[in-house]
């Protein structure tokens, strides 16, 4: 069973995040490089962020209009 993924980690840069052990970066098992959390990458409030760059598939989205500029010429 997979271990619980910590949304606010106290010391995220002391562990590996990359798979379900979550090893300590002078003791990893699986990688030669450690994972950052998400937390470290996009910030606090990273588990937000993701629900807001994402729309749902079936949502119509409004056609683009090209905008027309005309030189004053």
């Amino acid at each position: 069973m997979a271990k619980k993924f910590p949304i606010h980690p106290a010391n995220p840069e002391r562990i590996c995040w990359g798979c379900d052990q979550f090893c300590a970066t002078d003791a990893m098992a699986c990688a030669n490089e450690r994972s950052p959390h998400p937390a470290e990458l996009f910030g606090e409030d990273w588990l937000a962020w993701g629900d807001q760059q994402m729309a749902p598939v079936d949502t119509p989205q409004a056609p683009v209009t090209p905008s027309i500029t005309t030189s004053g010429k």
